[in-house]
């Protein structure tokens, strides 16, 4: 059976949609583990690997409870840390965050159990909670392919408990140890960053340059990434890759849907479809995006995770929307 882990936090999150509903639940991880159980949860083997304070390891668990093929050996308390999270939406997209819990960062220890995986999809929202040698050392040990998501190391939390947009300095740094690399706009923006600036301010542009998302894009290819997935909200994603040396770039429209009810969780979603994509077929990039445009549309349908379908029910959304 093939297996594959899904590697972030599991917040405490306290929502206020952009409908000003009030949401509390858990978020991150469970997200996408809980879609791929809801996906081919009898044909692959999902581990969630996340550090958690020992008050809420119980509440966690029964969360994953009734879904198949879901590995809970890698819950782990060493250190009673967690993250605790509350975020309010001014829209559908943009929302204003505080963190009061940290989880303690994932380390090569948490992952050595784990070189078998075929897929390792690291869903990080803050940007210590991963640490670099642990994708040095899967690079070093694993065949696995390493799908990492750049909102974690574009996301700082500041002493007051805001979380403010940052800029990924040491980018190059991680990027030969990252085989596909997922953002959305924004991250892009902060990834892609000048060296120097004349004024202090930075805005995030809320249209698409096009030239802009590609030249970051083949500087991380040139960096030894295999795939960059830029989603570019209700429009879709942007992938890019390389084929006899050639840049390609494809827009890969978005799943539609008719009512927007909550956005909590569709990045990471999204990262849930192309791990499930690539473990299929480990270069079908275009693929793995129809897989993570589902799954991240079918999270905006609701506020439980009975939004999740099958594979065969989630075929059809695909084959309805793309062919």
């Amino acid at each position: 059976m093939k297996r594959i882990a899904v590697l972030g936090p599991i917040p405490r999150d306290h929502i206020v949609t952009h409908q000003g509903d009030l949401i509390q639940k858990w978020g991150c991880v469970t997200h996408p583990v809980i879609a791929l159980s809801v996906l081919a949860g009898e044909k692959i083997e999902v581990i969630p690997v996340t550090h958690l304070r020992q008050v809420d390891l119980d509440n966690v668990k029964e969360v994953f409870q009734g879904y198949k093929g879901i590995n809970l050996k890698h819950l782990t308390t060493k250190n009673d840390q967690g993250d605790i999270i509350s975020l309010k939406f001014l829209d559908m997209n943009n929302r204003l965050e505080r963190q009061t819990g940290f989880m303690d960062p994932i380390l090569p220890d948490d992952v050595k159990g784990l070189l078998d995986c075929k897929v390792f999809v690291f869903i990080p929202i803050s940007d210590y909670e991963i640490s670099l040698d642990t994708l040095k050392y899967l690079k070093k040990k694993s065949k696995g392919t390493v799908i990492f998501d750049a909102h974690g190391p574009t996301t700082a939390c500041l002493i007051d408990g805001e979380r403010r947009r940052k800029f990924w300095i040491d980018r190059d740094q991680w990027l030969p140890y990252i085989d596909v690399l997922k953002m959305n706009q924004e991250e892009a923006d902060a990834s892609w960053f000048k060296k120097e600036y004349e004024t202090q301010e930075f805005t995030e542009s809320p249209e698409v340059d096009r030239k802009e998302l590609r030249a970051f894009a083949g500087h991380c290819l040139s960096k030894g990434v295999k795939c960059v997935y830029i989603t570019v909200d209700s429009r879709g994603c942007l992938v890019y890759y390389k084929e006899r040396r050639n840049v390609i770039e494809e827009m890969v429209p978005a799943v539609k849907v008719a009512n927007v009810i909550d956005t909590t969780g569709c990045g990471d979603s999204f990262a849930g479809g192309l791990g499930f994509g690539l473990l299929q077929k480990s270069r079908d990039y275009i693929g793995a995006a129809r897989y993570g445009n589902a799954l991240g549309a079918l999270r905006t349908q609701g506020k439980t995770f009975a939004v999740f379908k099958s594979l065969k029910e989630t075929n059809q959304i695909i084959r309805a929307t793309y062919f």
